[in-house]
């Protein structure tokens, strides 16, 4: 019985894992994949590289820390219950995902743990409660930093980088060329070297948000299954990672569609400034212990910088109920070195797009609300399970 357990834990475990993949592509490409930098292929393939690396050297640490300081026994992750902990994660998030709303990995798993050491008695309210306050905390700030910068600085930073998406057609400005016998990288013949510049900054942060994601997020597949001690922690992860790599070849392109396209029409600047403020907060949670939940991180990063930027035509002072907000000119145009953009209040109304280009609420909605349901579903799910189901025997 205990071998049949096993093996259905692992392929929740690998369930859970192709989910992952499917939830964090998205933040950490979305970016790129939006602006035409990369193809979605691609995006898959630098984040399975990238997260597999996280995981097989600081995953181990998190692997440890997830399954051993949250609840303050052990004891009650036994293979019945790990089975059915991994079984939650992995179901809420494929809902998220099967939404194309990139839903918080770390939320979900935290959120089914906790309901395991709730339901047993078990439970370290300490270290739930920091975990909750920075999940709370890093998201606003996340969003002030961007839709600071979307305001007040977006048009200077833009004139420096001079970056624009060909996101309408084209070819993305950077390929792999597979003529020769050893594949090598190719960028858009039109592209000058600060536009080749950008789009290896953004695509090199989004390998550093994949490597932050591994190092985190591979404890949320494999953590309850390497707490009964059956599984080395190597195999594990190799299992882990190749469910993630499968998860982002496949469902993670409704993620990527999400994050890229839907939320906001992103620049190549954009794309650039989202993925250094979502990599730099994430950064920061993860070096105080905290498992980062860098999917909404940058979503509101992203949220963020659209308002910050669809704000821009309009002073404090002048902000009347009712009047509908545009988007700046300044924040779309100053695309040549050196070329100086309108002040806040300045741009003429006839020649300014409306918010939407930017900034589309419906969808920003359905994003906010959906990463805010899936983790509720794994969370109350595995509660009632746990307390109220007596073949756990707790």
């Amino acid at each position: 019985m205990t071998e049949v357990l096993l093996i259905v834990g692992i392929l929740v475990a690998i369930f859970v894992g192709y989910n992952i993949g499917g939830a964090t592509t998205g933040p950490a490409f979305g970016p790129a994949v939006g602006a035409n930098v990369i193809t979605k292929l691609m995006a898959a393939a630098l984040m399975s590289v990238f997260f597999f690396l996280g995981a097989i050297t600081i995953g181990p640490q998190v692997v440890d820390t997830l399954g051993r300081e949250l609840v303050t026994d052990t004891d009650i992750f036994t293979m019945r219950s790990n089975v059915a902990v991994l079984f939650f994660i992995g179901g809420a998030l494929f809902v998220g995902n099967y939404a194309g709303v990139p839903a918080s990995t770390s939320m979900t798993a935290v959120g089914a743990i906790a309901a395991l050491g709730l339901a047993t008695g078990e439970l370290n309210f300490a270290v739930l409660g920091q975990i909750v306050v920075w999940w709370i905390v890093a998201p606003i700030i996340g969003f002030w930093v961007a839709g600071m910068i979307g305001r007040y600085f977006y048009p200077r930073i833009n004139a420096w980088v001079a970056i624009e998406s060909n996101a309408d057609g084209g070819n993305p400005m950077v390929s792999v060329d597979r003529s020769g016998v050893v594949p090598r990288l190719q960028f858009e013949k039109d592209a000058d070297r600060r536009e080749i510049t950008g789009a290896l900054i953004v695509v090199g942060i989004g390998c550093l948000m994949a490597f932050s994601s591994g190092t985190s997020n591979i404890a949320n597949a494999i953590a309850p299954i390497y707490g009964t001690g059956d599984v080395d922690m190597i195999p594990l992860i190799l299992i882990g990672s190749a469910a993630v790599t499968i998860g982002c070849f496949t469902i993670a392109r409704r993620t990527l569609d999400t994050l890229g396209n839907d939320i906001t029409n992103l620049p190549l600047t954009a794309a650039i400034v989202v993925a250094i403020i979502s990599s730099g907060i994430v950064i920061g949670l993860s070096s105080i212990g905290i498992p980062a939940s860098f999917v909404v991180i940058a979503t509101m990063s992203i949220v963020g910088l659209g308002w910050g930027r669809a704000t821009r035509t309009t002073t404090l002072s002048d902000v009347k109920a009712g009047e509908e907000t545009h988007v700046s000119v300044g924040a779309l145009t100053a695309e040549q070195e050196g070329e100086s953009s309108p002040e806040i209040g300045e741009e003429k109304p006839e020649d300014i797009p409306s918010a939407s280009d930017l900034f589309n609420p419906s969808t920003t909605a359905r994003v906010i609300l959906m990463q805010n349901v899936v983790p509720v579903l794994s969370t109350v799910g595995a509660f009632l399970t746990f307390r109220f189901i007596p073949i756990f025997g707790f």
